[in-house]
């Protein structure tokens, strides 16, 4: 079975240029603990309510918005014979990682529980993967086959784009936009008075526009750590992940990189973070079939 089908670019819809979260509370035991607050000494990252902004944009509507716009998405792919089928292995890879990732998200998110999670693997030589509210996964052929990603860098990766669906980012980022135009608007939004259409068709587009901020890379950066590590994925792998992405950015405009910068502080923020998790990756039951990077580049 071969590694082969047609490429087709497409613009990332969720992720945006890595800034540091300011105010990132990790919880340890003991002393650590208490110093952030946590109660009955929970293992893992620790990074704060979501914000209240998002909870001036229904929920149901935007991952509604999202359906919408992942359907056409994997429509246009397939028009352009860019869609991977079910038996392509990396699309096999993929949802193999994901289906041990899931069960994870819903202490994060439970709307979790109830989302029809979807991972398909689009054909195009770009960097790039996301995940849509709703858990509408996808990644780029390009950031398994030029990165070479192993199964523990790919949990990474699907782990943040999950945390910035679980964390309700886009939500964050259209109440935001909402709350901009206005009491009045805001409230007939909400209630549906009159402009449920339009507010849909609106959500649809910003789906497509939306830029996240340091907090939310941040969150997305050490959730996915401990998405990945209960999974029984290394958590380790984050570092060499943003260290292969450093390499590959040097003379190069890479479309990821351009909304996840490979600095030193992210690496070095997940490098602290680390102990926060490696216990939970110690005990967890690992992978029992392990899969590898892409064989050959699609033609």
């Amino acid at each position: 079975m071969t590694d082969s089908f047609t490429a087709a670019p497409h613009r990332c819809a969720f992720c945006a240029r890595l800034d540091r979260r300011l105010f990132v509370r990790l919880v340890g035991a003991g002393a650590a603990a208490a110093a952030t607050g946590s109660v009955g000494g929970r293992e893992g990252v620790e990074v704060g309510p979501p914000s209240r902004l998002s909870k001036l944009v229904p929920a149901e509507q935007v991952e509604r918005a999202a359906t919408g716009q992942y359907a056409s998405m994997l429509n246009g792919a397939s028009q352009k014979r860019a869609l991977a089928p079910e038996s392509h292995p990396q699309v096999q890879r993929l949802r193999t990682i994901a289906k041990r990732l899931i069960p994870y998200t819903y202490e994060w998110n439970p709307r979790a529980r109830e989302w029809r999670w979807e991972v398909n693997l689009i054909g195009s030589s770009a960097i790039n993967a996301f995940c849509m509210p709703g858990g509408k996964i996808a990644f780029y052929y390009g950031i398994l086959d030029r990165l070479k990603l192993s199964d523990d860098e790919v949990a990474m990766i699907m782990g943040h784009e999950m945390t910035h669906a679980l964390r309700e980012h886009a939500r964050e980022q259209m109440g935001k936009n909402m709350a901009t135009r206005g009491a009045i608007e805001v409230g007939a939004a909400i209630f549906g008075l009159g402009s449920s259409g339009r507010l849909l068709a609106d959500m649809g587009g910003q789906l497509l526009t939306l830029r996240f901020g340091r907090d939310d890379e941040s969150e997305a950066d050490l959730v996915g750590m401990e998405l990945a590590a209960r999974a029984g994925y290394d958590p380790k792998a984050g570092i060499s992940l943003w260290q292969k992405m450093a390499a590959a950015s040097k003379g190069r405009n890479l479309e990821f990189l351009s909304t996840h910068p490979s600095g030193p502080t992210r690496i070095s923020d997940m490098q602290r973070a680390l102990p926060e998790v490696e216990g939970l990756y110690a005990r967890a039951d690992k992978p029992e079939v392990r899969f590898g990077p892409p064989a050959s580049k699609p033609s």
